[in-house]
């Protein structure tokens, strides 16, 4: 679930919870709205925290911007 996702879910869950006045039977939006929100919160934050872990090991990968074999090298002497 991406962090767009995630606070899409917060949004609709809170319009569910504290917005809508309807009732329908069987269903308590209330009940729905609180479900959504406790997704949404935590989908972002296992999404906040995969960005962080990507974050650190992209500076690994950046030490070195292109492989060995593309290098290039000067001709051996004569």
């Amino acid at each position: 679930m991406t962090i767009g996702g995630s606070i899409f879910l917060i949004a609709v869950g809170a319009i569910l919870r504290y917005a809508v006045q309807d009732e329908i039977d069987a269903v308590n939006l209330e009940t729905i709205g609180l479900i959504l929100m406790i997704a949404g919160i935590v989908g972002l934050l296992i999404g906040l925290f995969l960005m962080t872990q990507a974050r650190g090991r992209g500076d690994v990968v950046r030490e070195r911007e292109r492989p060995v074999e593309y290098e290039r090298r000067d001709p051996p002497p004569r």
